[in-house]
């Protein structure tokens, strides 16, 4: 199929236009998994909220209001040990930061979008969306608001929200989650979901900084530091290297 670039698609973003039925139902395809492993993290998410003496209506709140994944998670930990607010707001808020990237990347698709309904698509934006919409954008050759409410509701929201009620309320028999593989389930699928995004030179530079990043500081410091370190690193050189190619 011939590519082509459309104005309404991002300087240096080759595209693929598809028919918005077609590009919609490979959208949909894509979410299997994500679904899969949302809902699995969602019910780790709940086991540990209930083993942390949170209530069901605590974990529920988390889940609905702050709605961010990992940081869901350092949270209960950071609040169960007594850590004070201030610090668990720092923290939490360093292991986000790479949604300020994920912003970015996809401002100029959203740039004709109402700034009310940008800022509650701001609200659900999570890794999953993020992958699912960007992929998805740049299959039908323009953006597509409804496409991304659906990849952001359907593949995250509603799958997280609901498990971290089934992992509350099983919590007490579902034992040690790692047993039944559980915990490798989302990394696993945004593994995979990431390697579609890979369309050219920026991109792999992009991979093998974050990949190279995190190693470095996951032996020289801690793994945990390491993902969030990999992730904005990255993202940057891949930015620089974009920069740098284009005429001065």
């Amino acid at each position: 199929m011939r590519r082509q670039l459309r104005e309404d698609v991002p300087p240096l973003i080759e595209v693929t236009p598809l028919g918005l039925a077609e590009a919609r139902r490979r959208l949909i395809a894509d979410m299997a998994g994500i679904v899969v492993s949302s809902g699995a993290f969602g019910i780790v998410f709940g086991l540990a909220a209930e083993r942390a003496g949170y209530s069901i209506a605590e974990a529920v709140a988390m889940s609905t209001i702050v709605f961010a994944g990992a940081s869901q998670f350092a949270a209960v930990g950071l609040v169960a040990a007594a850590t004070p607010w201030p610090a668990i707001i720092v923290l939490t808020g360093f292991l986000n930061a790479r949604h300020l990237l994920y912003s970015a990347a996809l401002a100029p698709w959203l740039r004709r979008v109402p700034r009310i309904e940008r800022a509650a698509m701001a609200y659900v934006l999570t890794d999953e969306a993020f992958a699912l919409s960007l992929a998805h954008f740049r299959r039908l050759g323009r953006v597509d608001v409804g496409g991304y409410w659906i990849a952001a509701i359907g593949s995250t929201f509603i799958p997280w929200n609901v498990a971290t009620v089934v992992g509350f309320l099983v919590g007490g028999s579902i034992g040690a989650p790692e047993r039944f593989g559980i915990d490798v389930v989302f990394p696993a699928a945004m593994a995979g979901l990431s390697v579609g995004l890979i369309a050219g030179r920026r991109e792999i530079v992009a991979v093998a900084a974050a990949i190279v990043v995190a190693l470095v500081v996951a032996v020289a410091w801690d793994p945990h530091a390491a993902i969030v370190i990999g992730g904005l690193v990255g993202p940057l050189v891949g930015l620089a290297l974009v920069s740098a190619e284009r005429p001065g």
